[in-house]
């Protein structure tokens, strides 16, 4: 999946926060990675499931994302599940520091990606879905791709 206007390419995608969350906006961030987790990253060997955001001192952190090990990488291979740190400028750290803090959002991690030779993490700024949001948007889901497939059905037979 390359785009080719930017030159980016699409690593992994963390399909759960659609389905758990409302995304209300999308930032982009730059991942502090090592060598051997860029080697294994360019494999594929990723996995977003259950990974979020937090703060550590004015910082953001990416925690739960599971970077398997390069299999020649030996001693220089890092922890899978380690704490990764994203680089954003300052303004948008405070801006999303206190929007998490006061108004109850989430920071989800959405996709993974190469910009050029880096590797850029898309976050997002999410609300949590209740039960019944989530039915909601499945029965808009199934719904449309009924109105889809009678369209279609409908134009094959005139």
């Amino acid at each position: 999946m390359a785009d080719k206007k930017t030159g980016s390419r699409t690593i992994a995608q963390n399909k759960k926060a659609w389905h758990d969350y409302f995304v209300d906006e999308k930032y982009e961030a730059g991942i502090a990675l090592f060598g051997t987790e860029v080697k294994s990253i360019r494999q594929g060997a990723v996995n977003m499931k259950d990974s979020f955001c937090s703060f550590k001192n004015g910082e953001l952190f990416i925690l739960g994302m599971h970077i398997s090990p390069y299999e020649k990488g030996n001693i220089f291979n890092r922890e899978p599940l380690r704490d990764r740190k994203l680089l954003m400028h300052k303004r948008e750290l405070m801006k999303l520091q206190g929007l998490v803090t006061q108004k109850g959002y989430t920071l989800i991690p959405l996709s993974l990606y190469f910009s050029g030779k880096n590797v850029k993490a898309e976050i997002g700024l999410c609300r949590g879905k209740k039960l019944y949001d989530k039915r909601d948007s499945a029965a808009e889901r199934d719904a449309s791709r009924e109105m889809d497939r009678r369209m279609r059905d409908q134009s094959k037979y005139d």
